[in-house]
């Protein structure tokens, strides 16, 4: 008995040994005729195995560049796509630049930053009271995520200042906090043993 462990590599495991041997199979077809009838076949059992992504735009595409790929772009027979070639499977991405912001406070992040930026160029009325409350309920939950510790209102207001260039200067009692639940005392309770 082989094991697994035992065969070759297979270049796509997802289709398992029975479609790799048949398409192994397929590159030993001296005619031309009967070696296509075969890539026909092993389409459709391979379209078969997956009819929950036939769906998808170009399925039948992607199993044909799997065809390719599995008989390691041996298999001569006419293929009704472009197949992708094989320089793409080894050649490596292009570095994504990662985007970088001058962040004040990293515990509120970036996004957070710039909404207080709106918010401080907007002019005086609800609209900007809501956006601010928002925005200080959003940087005391943020703050408890980083520093395990509720911020109090003195710290957000501060924190608001120096995010706002002092555009958005308030006093304590000028938010309006959400009703929260304490997730300092709710960490700190002890769970219940089992059976009680």
């Amino acid at each position: 008995m082989r094991y697994n462990t035992e065969e070759k590599k297979l270049p796509l495991p997802e289709y398992g040994r029975s479609i790799q041997n048949m398409v192994d199979h397929a590159l030993t077809i001296a005619d031309r005729a009967e070696r296509q009838r075969c890539a026909n076949t092993i389409i459709t059992i391979m379209g078969n195995m997956n009819t929950q992504l036939r769906d998808i735009p170009d399925f039948k595409h992607k199993l044909w560049d799997h065809l390719a790929i599995m008989s390691n772009f041996q298999l001569d027979i006419d293929y009704p796509y472009d197949i992708i070639p094989k320089d793409n499977l080894t050649s490596r991405p292009g570095k994504v630049p990662y985007p970088k912001h001058k962040i004040t406070y990293m515990h509120y992040g970036y996004n957070v930053q710039e909404m207080i930026k709106k918010a401080a160029a907007m002019p005086d009325g609800m609209a900007r009271k809501n956006l601010i409350d928002l925005l200080a309920n959003m940087m005391k939950k943020d703050y408890y995520a980083w520093a395990k510790d509720i911020a109090d209102e003195n710290k957000i207001i501060k924190d608001l200042f120096t995010l706002s260039n002092g555009a958005i200067d308030l006093k304590p009692g000028d938010i309006t906090f959400f009703e929260a639940r304490n997730h300092a005392k709710r960490n700190n309770k002890k769970m219940p043993k089992k059976g009680h």
